[in-house]
């Protein structure tokens, strides 16, 4: 098992607390230099009422408590959907070097299915990205999740 295989297998760990709570399942961590986890977190805006309560926001909140510094410069987000536009503009504003997702976000994917805000020139910051991760895995969740909901509303 790859070390990004590692790391994704506990975002998909996040990713089964968010579905349990009946949120969208899309599960993130904040990996360090060193491989230490420095924030996790899974989708709660149903919960919490909050649209902005995203695992990627959650995670990168922990991460930046964590090294009590907003500033998230050697660290790899591991997320199992392709963020939106805003988790990809905080990744931004974080300074994350690198971003590993597993599926991409068809309908509003921010990294590379509509948009490129991570690779974006003319913003102060890009970060590398890596997709595909456990891409079979981090599907499948995310589609048993939303057929349970349709056939649950039939």
């Amino acid at each position: 098992m790859s070390k990004d295989e590692f790391y994704m297998k506990m975002a998909l760990d996040e990713a089964h607390k968010a579905a349990k709570q009946g949120e969208v399942p899309v599960g993130a961590i904040v990996v360090d230099s060193s491989g230490n986890i420095i924030g996790m977190g899974f989708n709660r805006k149903e919960s919490g009422a909050d649209p902005t309560l995203h695992a990627e926001i959650i995670a990168l909140k922990e991460a930046a408590k964590s090294l009590k510094n907003w500033r998230l410069r050697g660290c790899t987000l591991y997320v199992t959907l392709e963020p939106c536009p805003m988790c990809a503009g905080a990744l931004v504003q974080a300074r994350v070097d690198r971003v590993a997702f597993g599926t991409l976000d068809l309908k509003g994917g921010g990294i590379c299915s509509k948009y490129t805000i991570g690779n974006d020139p003319r913003l102060n910051h890009q970060f590398i990205v890596s997709s595909g991760i456990l891409e079979k895995e981090c599907s499948l969740i995310l589609t048993k999740f939303f057929k349970d909901l349709r056939q649950s509303k039939t």
